[in-house]
């Protein structure tokens, strides 16, 4: 059994516990586990992104960017972007605020590096945490839904097609990639590769139509599975862009046979808000 495969049998039944306990257990504190999940694995990721960035010679302000990701989190736990769209203005302008004053002072010996620094600690919790939020926005946004249990419903197929299409097009590019898409940037990605991620993440998600979402109709499904597979495409090289920066294959070594969290995030943290907004024009 290879390292990938290896991790992957840990770490989903971990991830699946998480998020169907709320539907096995009706109780207000079955959502805390997901919660936690996400704070460890935002908290990791911003951990990552500036290991990162300190190989470029960036110098970024970490302990600024997990006081601004935990007020990010608490915005979205509480479903601000629908429900306290104010607050989570509110709680960017703080960030923002703090950040540009505190680093006014940390660069008082060379102002020539304040805009790289800055600029860097910004970016990473937009990128980490702002993102990322919008899973736990999904698991706590909608709870008063006519369709029942459509939070757990939703991390399901976020989860399911995501993962789905980086399998695809990890074998099939393994094994038929012949015509590369950017290999200045990611040179293990291939046409054939994004082809069989995409036929996948479609069987799966019209599976999921079929069976433990019914309320999600099969064409809307498979529109929406093509479009996250290829917007996680998207993540996935932005991500690759980061790493040939900083001169890594990997964003860390966390994950045996998957790299890093950042690795396994890519996709994710690009796709989490399109489900959640989708989510609130479809099923209102």
């Amino acid at each position: 059994m290879n390292k990938r495969v290896a991790t992957s049998l840990i770490a989903l039944p971990v991830l699946i516990l998480t998020v169907v306990l709320p539907e096995l257990v009706s109780h207000p504190s079955t959502k805390w586990p997901f919660a936690f999940l996400t704070a460890i694995v935002i908290g990791a990721g911003i951990y990552e992104f500036f290991s990162l960035t300190k190989h470029m010679q960036l110098n970024g302000d970490a302990s600024i960017a997990y006081c601004g990701a935990a007020l990010l989190f608490v915005a979205f736990f509480v479903d601000a972007p629908r429900d306290y769209p104010t607050l989570l203005i509110l709680s960017l302008l703080i960030f923002t605020a703090t950040l540009l004053i505190t680093q006014t002072f940390r660069f008082q010996a060379d102002f020539s590096k304040m805009l790289a620094g800055t600029g860097v600690t910004l970016l990473g919790v937009i990128y980490v945490a702002f993102l990322g939020g919008y899973m736990l926005a999904i698991r706590n946004g909608f709870e008063n839904s006519l369709v029942s249990n459509l939070s757990t419903k939703l991390l399901g197929f976020l989860f399911l097609v995501v993962m789905g299409a980086d399998t695809g097009a990890y074998y099939v590019g393994r094994s038929f990639g012949k015509h590369k898409i950017v290999p200045k940037i990611s040179p293990g990605k291939s046409w054939e590769g994004l082809i069989g991620g995409i036929v996948l993440s479609g069987a799966l998600a019209l599976g999921a139509s079929y069976s433990f979402f019914r309320e999600l109709e099969p064409i809307p499904g498979l529109a929406l599975a093509s479009t996250m597979t290829v917007i996680g495409f998207f993540g996935d090289i932005v991500e690759s862009a980061f790493k040939r920066g900083a001169g890594l294959k990997d964003a860390a070594s966390i994950l045996p046979g998957h790299g890093g969290i950042l690795d396994r995030l890519d996709s994710i943290l690009l796709n989490a808000p399109l489900v959640y907004y989708f989510s609130i024009f479809y099923f209102g």
